[in-house]
């Protein structure tokens, strides 16, 4: 067992405990397993959050680090009163140790004994429509509930260790109005392993303020935001706000579990293992049984709140019932539609393949067909990749503005020719690549007048987003552009524009939804969920894709004439996203010594993100951008052959018999 002691109450075990006291008892446990420590979308934000707290930081160009090893609280706060012995001082990362809390403050600005507490963030707002964190009814906006309690929980200890400071909080958060007015402010802070700062940033050599341009930050007061939490508490009921902190402590300190009653708030638990062991240990497991008496085997049964889109979970998890199988029809109360799986005949779908053991699928062939009779060809399937980032790559852009700098695009002929047509990505450093984006897409899709599809919103809502930029930008073509977007999608709610293309993109995430009902992806509507199922109950599609692409009717942009897509384990299809090859494998050890990337795998939408960062590298080699580059290929060349690979089985399935 791996415990820290001392055990201090420190800022982010506090925050987990608001989250569910009982996963003070798991964190920092070796044998708990903790499934946030792999997630490359956490990593992602986690990175851009550091990104944002360096930048911070040159606004205060006298600011002083704590730096030292990160467990040894005792030394982290007597180096922090040391320099708190000045009348003025700004102090980065400022420890504060009081009778067993312990909190480090991003930035702390001392004069006499007025303190600014302030709290880097990289989330944002909109300075212009800001107008506080408390809502009409006087409760915390839920958004900025987390962050809140964070600052209060500083404020409190730094109160208790120094009671006669008048101590101010804010929140330094990412300004949307602002407009980045210099290229490359990303990658003056590049996210690298090797830094010796607890952020994980080398700020780019020789950089200075003046480098930065205006300002992306905004100081946001939040003092009675804070007063609020102090006096009221909303989180926890019946508790005072120094109830809480103490009732954290005590049992932390001392190792003790809290048991919190089981319910829908377990649902994406961290601390869960599908198949714990002796070794490997699962918090969720742990809690279920010791409230349920049940064992693991019993405790791992689908539950409620894993049913699809399903509000009523919560409630019926509360009178009692937690699994599946427990469920009768009026507790989902399904209406059908003609030809259509509605939402509450999907929800109960997926409750009686479970109660029934049924591992066969559901579909409405006759509204399957008719759905797939609308369709022109030949069909096309296309798939975006982008980047959505704190600090904007090029000038002219601010912060969270959308960046489009990839896609993958197939042709499925009526002969079932399979064709990966044309891609794009950009993997220039230091340039806005929306614009070619669409302009490549134009023509690309302007070879020919069929069916256009898109898997869920994001591509729709990506085209929204440029046809803005559009909108504003001094582009010699861009109504020529704007009346293309026109064409293939449609305006989302908001924009001040109403338009829907005669060429509308069919979402094929609908036409899964509406007629297709699989036990396999428990419930997941997810191109990763969807696509193994349709492979393992489609003969025609293992036969065909456990051959090489030199032997089927299909050709490919980015993988070998050899390569085959799909392998079996057990008799089962290996997910195709879980085959795709590592970055720089077979490279020699003296090549990956000069790798400034850090990559591993593009296997996911928080790795291709990732990777479009790191491709924005000044200093990187040409073979390290090149291997980088063919990774995004073959992911995004596979989203779109997995659209044509569903789209195959609703083609084999709906064959007129």
């Amino acid at each position: 067992m791996s415990i820290d002691k001392p055990r201090y109450l420190t800022k982010s075990r506090f925050k987990l405990a608001l989250d569910c006291p009982t996963k003070l008892f798991y964190t920092r446990k070796q044998e708990y397993e903790n499934q946030s420590e792999s997630d490359p979308f956490l990593e992602a934000l986690a990175e851009g959050g550091f990104q944002v707290e360096e930048l911070s930081r040159m606004y205060y160009p006298d600011g002083i680090a704590i730096i030292g090893d990160d467990w040894n609280y005792d030394l982290l706060a007597r180096k922090t009163a040391d320099l708190l012995q000045q009348e003025k001082a700004v102090i980065f990362e400022a420890a504060f140790l009081y009778e067993g809390l312990f909190i480090r403050v991003d930035i702390l600005e001392k004069r006499d004994n007025n303190i600014k507490l302030i709290e880097v963030k990289a989330k944002s707002v909109r300075e212009s429509e800001h107008n506080g964190f408390i809502g009409s009814r006087g409760n915390l906006n839920g958004g900025w509930s987390a962050y809140l309690y964070d600052v209060a929980f500083q404020q409190y200890v730094i109160h208790k260790a120094y009671p006669y400071w008048k101590i101010t909080p804010y929140l330094n958060l990412v300004n949307k109005d602002a407009v980045a007015t210099v290229d490359g402010l990303n990658q003056c802070f590049k996210v690298t392993k090797s830094s010796d700062l607890r952020t994980g940033i080398v700020k780019k050599e020789g950089i200075t303020l003046e480098d930065l341009g205006s300002s992306l930050l905004s100081n946001i007061l939040i003092q009675k935001e804070i007063e609020l939490i102090f006096k009221d508490n909303p989180a926890i009921e019946g508790m005072s706000f120094e109830e809480t902190i103490w009732y954290f402590k005590k049992h932390y300190s001392n190792d003790i579990k809290i048991n919190t009653p089981i319910g829908h708030h377990c649902k994406g638990c961290e601390f869960y293992l599908e198949h714990p062991t002796q070794e490997r240990k699962s918090g969720f497991h742990e809690c279920w049984s010791s409230q349920l008496k049940l064992s693991n085997k019993e405790i791992s049964k689908p539950k409620v709140y894993d049913i699809w889109n399903f509000r009523g979970a919560k409630a019926i998890i509360e009178n009692g019932k937690f699994f599946i199988d427990e469920l009768v029809e009026e507790d989902i109360n399904p209406k059908a539609e003609v030809d259509k799986i509605s939402n509450s005949e999907r929800q109960w779908n997926q409750v009686k393949k479970v109660q029934l053991k049924d591992n066969t699928p559901h579909i409405e062939i006759v509204g399957l067909r008719n759905e797939m009779k609308s369709w022109v060809y030949p069909l096309n399937f296309v798939d975006f990749e982008t980047s959505m980032v704190a600090l904007p790559f090029t000038s002219g852009r601010s912060p969270y503005e959308q960046t489009a700098f990839q896609f993958s695009h197939h042709i499925v002929y009526e002969d079932g020719r399979v064709e990966h047509s044309t891609e794009y990505l950009n993997a220039e450093v230091g340039v806005f690549p929306n614009f070619d984006f669409v302009r490549a897409l134009k023509t690309a899709l302007e070879s020919n007048s069929g069916s256009i599809f898109r898997y869920h919103n994001h591509e729709n809502t990506v085209l929204n987003q440029i046809y803005s930029q559009l909108d504003k930008s001094n582009e010699a073509d861009k109504e020529d552009l704007k009346g293309f977007i026109e064409q293939i999608s449609h305006a989302t709610n908001g924009s001040p524009h109403s338009w829907r293309g005669e060429r509308d993109m069919i979402d094929l995430y609908r036409v899964v939804k509406e007629f297709y009902y699989d036990p396999q992806t428990q419930g997941s509507i997810s191109i990763k969920a969807v696509l193994p199922a349709v492979l393992n109950s489609s003969s025609f599609l293992k036969m065909k894709y456990a051959k090489p692409i030199s032997e089927i009717n299909m050709t490919s942009k980015n993988f070998n004439d050899e390569h085959v897509f799909l392998k079996l384990e057990n008799e089962l299809v290996i997910s195709p996203y879980k085959t795709l090859p590592p970055l720089f494998d077979n490279w020699r050890d003296e090549e990956l010594e000069d790798l400034v990337s850090e990559m591993g795998m593009i296997a996911d939408g928080g790795a291709a993100l990732t990777a479009y960062s790191k491709l924005q590298f000044e200093n990187m080699t040409i073979i390290e951008r090149q291997e980088i580059s063919l990774g995004l290929l073959k992911y995004c060349e596979l989203d779109t052959l997995a659209m044509v690979m569903i789209y195959e089985y609703f083609k084999e399935i709906t064959k007129e018999i």
